[in-house]
């Protein structure tokens, strides 16, 4: 485990953050909606960050595993593994009463809300910190926000890169350190309210090839409400430029990761999603620009940027801080 100096250790610890965590990490056979679990991992942390435990299941997805090269878990391997709803009570167990940690916790969570519904439970989460928000947060001079970076910049040595078990450890290993600084410096945890998947159809869907259906059709989710944005607005977005915490994004059409998710990354990443375009919106995320939707026909009249999903998401991976009030 990654050590720290006296001073951090020695600095009175802020009463109002949480009481535990569960560092989280998933593979996956994809990213979009109907795509499953293969593997997962949780180290339970104490309110210090200190490990109590850790656990780790292969999942059969009950189809194709996807990506095997990536996370190397063939169809034979995953064949004689449990079903989710076989392992969901021992993955709440390690859950309960604890703030959910990963790197992109907007996809985990994501993933693991999917796989709850889909076994009619609900995950025993109610708050998730993502590691990519806290260390823009504590503005650590890092390359890009990739865990291999956040790693590196704590020193902590990764094995088996896309192994859920090892990933896992390796956030617990960097979260320890970016967790103490956050509290010597008197830093606000960005921490986000996780809300359950309240319905699920088993019914077919059959997407365009690269597309999920638009926000509101084939409805998944219960209706939320965003957390407001902590960050002033900055503008708009300037071409060449990275976005910046604070902007204001608003989306239209059709989306190839799905809608939520999308928003909850941006959210993450220090975004104020917007759910109409207006005077202030800083971008248009559209991959039909050409649509003549209320929100493409606003964004051309008020002069806002537009951008496609690709080139967006390509951003979402490095997002400027907001600048300092200081």
């Amino acid at each position: 485990m990654t050590m720290l100096d006296d001073r951090q250790t020695a600095a009175p610890w802020p009463t109002a953050y949480p009481q535990g965590y569960a560092v989280v990490d998933v593979e996956t056979t994809g990213l979009a909606r109907d795509d499953r679990i293969v593997s997962a991992a949780v180290y339970r942390l104490d309110a210090q960050g200190n490990v109590e435990d850790h656990w780790y299941t292969l999942v059969n997805p009950e189809r194709d595993p996807g990506p095997v090269w990536i996370h190397g878990l063939t169809s034979d391997v995953l064949e004689g593994a449990p079903l989710f709803p076989e392992v969901a009570a021992q993955l709440s167990e390690r859950l309960a009463d604890r703030v959910l940690v990963a790197h992109n916790a907007a996809f985990d969570w994501s993933m693991i809300a999917r796989e709850y519904a889909r076994a009619s439970a609900v995950a025993p989460v109610e708050q998730r910190l993502c590691t990519i928000a806290l260390s823009k947060e504590l503005r650590l001079p890092l390359p890009n926000h990739k865990l291999e970076s956040l790693a590196a910049h704590f020193g902590v040595v990764q094995q088996r890169a896309h192994h859920a078990l090892d990933d896992a450890r390796v956030l617990a290993e960097a979260f320890r350190p970016s967790l103490h600084a956050a509290a010597l410096g008197g830093v606000r945890l960005p921490l986000l309210e996780c809300r359950p998947l309240t319905e699920w159809s088993d019914s077919p869907v059959t997407p365009r090839i690269g597309y999920q259906a638009s926000h509101g059709q084939n409805s998944w989710r219960a209706s939320r409400k965003l957390p407001a944005c902590p960050y002033p607005n900055p503008g708009r977005y300037e071409k060449e430029k990275p976005l910046m915490q604070g902007m204001r994004v608003a989306f239209s059409g059709d989306t190839s990761i799905d809608r939520e998710l999308l928003e909850d990354r941006a959210v993450e990443a220090g975004l104020h999603v917007a759910s109409g375009v207006s005077r202030l919106t800083s971008l248009l995320v559209t991959n039909d620009p050409d649509a003549a939707t209320s929100k493409t026909v606003k964004a051309k009249s008020f002069g806002t940027p537009i951008l496609e999903e690709s080139a967006f998401t390509h951003l979402l991976r490095d997002v400027a801080p907001a600048p300092s009030s200081e």
